[in-house]
């Protein structure tokens, strides 16, 4: 079968792509407007970009409804910093309740019972029940399209990291202990429990051991 993008509506290319390019780590982002309100939602449109700076990039959508912006995007053009939490098995539901929409400035720490504690070197505060938090300043945001199907891609450059002690011991990350969960397509997510490793190949011609 061969798809061209541009025969498919914008509501079948989004189900086709979250469909296929899974699983997808969450970036569950606090920010903050400019009258001190505190927003928190997930977005599973998240990767890693580089190590030096080290940068991590997310993709807010376009709300498909009202072609607007979503609110984390509103505050971070506003306050040029956010934090990337990362969210675990243990804070699964509440991480789904943040993705509500609720009025903007209207808190979803509040709204789904969680805790937010100061940043050490930002304004906006991460989240104290998440596994591992990245405090971010903005690096720049690129919009690919406003209208409806578009969105940002918004790069961060992290500047301090917290992460729980059990989870990072001797420069290594325990996964049975971050437990990570991945968004799949519709309602679905996954668990990390069943892992396979391979080792790369060395380039051909290589002899060395």
């Amino acid at each position: 079968m061969i798809i061209e993008p541009e025969e498919l509506k914008s509501k079948d290319r989004y189900k086709l792509m979250i469909g296929t390019i899974l699983p997808r780590p969450i970036a569950w982002v606090s920010t903050i407007d400019e009258a001190g309100n505190l927003n928190l939602a997930p977005f599973s449109f998240f990767t890693v970009g580089a190590m030096d700076p080290m940068t991590l990039i997310f993709c807010p959508q376009v709300h498909s409804d009202t072609l607007t912006k979503k609110d984390t995007l509103r505050n971070i053009e506003a306050i040029p910093e956010f934090v990337v939490n990362l969210t675990d098995e243990q804070t699964a539901q509440q991480m789904n309740r943040t993705a509500t929409v609720l009025p903007y400035g209207q808190s979803e720490f509040e709204f789904a019972g969680l805790t937010p504690v100061p940043s050490e070197t930002i304004r906006v505060p991460r989240v104290k029940e998440a596994p591992v938090a990245y405090e971010c300043v903005l690096q720049r945001i690129i919009i690919i399209n406003e209208g409806r199907g578009g969105g940002s891609a918004v790069f961060g450059e992290v500047k301090r990291i917290h992460i729980r002690d059990d989870i990072y011991v001797d420069s290594y990350v325990r996964l049975e202990a971050l437990k990570p969960i991945g968004r799949l397509a519709g309602s679905g997510y996954t668990r990390v429990t069943d892992i396979f490793n391979m080792e790369r190949l060395p380039p051909p011609g290589d002899t060395e051991k």
